[in-house]
């Protein structure tokens, strides 16, 4: 299963703002199946990123909350880093693309 830096960046900054959120919460915000995010959190959980941990929730039910370790932050900087570049890339690309069709469309125009 492949998941990209986009992907990444999002999990770290749903975990960093509510560790305690559900896999299926996760899902939900991410836009993708149950079975990828948990996919995903065990690809974490094994590089050593985040780290699981039980918490009573309403009394009843056990959860798990998922902590983001000090080399899941580093991790986290290095994917933000990397994310973003590619996206002002596509960004420049696209502005460039924009300007072209701009000029395209004033050779139409009487």
């Amino acid at each position: 299963m492949v998941f990209d830096d986009g992907l990444r960046c999002s999990l770290f900054r749903l975990l960093q703002s509510d560790p305690r959120m559900s896999q299926r919460a996760l899902a939900e915000a991410l836009g993708v199946s149950l079975g990828k995010t948990n996919y995903c959190l065990k690809a974490f959980i094994d590089k050593g990123w985040v780290r699981p941990r039980r918490f009573q929730h309403n009394g009843k039910k056990r959860g798990y909350g998922y902590i983001i370790t000090p080399d899941g932050l580093e991790a986290k900087e290095r994917i933000t880093v990397r994310f973003l570049q590619c996206k002002l890339t596509e960004y420049e690309a696209l502005q460039e693309e924009i300007e072209e069709l701009r000029q395209e469309i004033q050779n139409y125009l009487p």
